[in-house]
């Protein structure tokens, strides 16, 4: 029997890197809030999500307002997000039942495509874990920072062709994730496939996209535009 699909959108961060006059996820790209996008997409995709979209309590009134003026119809439960990331989804899982793949994606990733985010479901039906990841394409060093302030080799290689990046949506099934997010709080957990690893949840990876950039700082944006321009109507 297929499970029931839940989306976590974290957006309770304020984007201080960004600098702009509003946390990130309601900066406008292509006439639309980054946050909107994102959503809209995941909704083009699987129609009948659950979504469940964590933003900062101080914002959560200004988004409200926005979906009805803007008449953004997408069902949502908003949550109000916490101290670190971690806090933030593990309040969101309060919302999801068990027995039931709960996708958990980042608010301002909003260029993946409908029809990834439809084979990544597909696939996580029959897997605990399902963990997006593209291929690090950069030269990899491993520096120190001296006392000076400068930055100095350590000597250590990297085998490039080992190394990924890990992205998001990471799709899970609840009830194994719910119990995962009961451990404490570690810096170590850096996204929801570090939370589920320690707890011994057997993890598969999936091919991502290289356009799902996670639109942190201005050059991020400059980047995001250039890209919706390019692509296909």
């Amino acid at each position: 029997m297929e499970r029931k699909k839940f989306l976590v959108v974290t957006a309770g961060g304020m984007g201080t890197r960004m600098g702009g006059p509003v946390p990130k996820q309601f900066m406008e790209l292509e006439g639309k809030p980054i946050l909107r996008l994102t959503l809209e997409r995941f909704l083009e995709a699987e129609p009948d999500l659950q979504v469940i979209t964590v933003l900062p309590e101080t914002h959560i009134s200004t988004w409200r307002q926005y979906c009805l003026q803007a008449d953004f119809r997408c069902p949502q439960r908003l949550v109000k997000g916490g101290f670190t990331r971690f806090h933030s989804v593990k309040n969101a899982l309060e919302f999801v039942p068990d027995g039931a793949l709960v996708a958990i994606h980042d608010g301002v990733r909003p260029l993946l495509s409908v029809a990834r985010i439809r084979e990544l479901f597909a696939q996580a039906q029959t897997v605990p874990a399902l963990i997006p990841v593209m291929p690090v394409t950069d030269t990899l060093k491993v520096l120190e920072r001296k006392a000076d302030g400068t930055l100095a080799a350590t000597g250590e290689p990297i085998d490039r062709s080992r190394i990924y990046g890990a992205q998001t949506p990471q799709i899970f099934y609840s009830e194994g994730l719910k119990k995962a997010y009961t451990q404490g709080f570690d810096t170590l957990f850096t996204d929801d496939a570090s939370v589920a690893e320690r707890y011994q949840i057997p993890l598969t990876f999936a091919e991502g996209e290289r356009f799902n950039i996670k639109i942190t700082t201005p050059e991020d944006l400059i980047l995001a535009k250039a890209i919706l321009q390019s692509l296909p109507e």
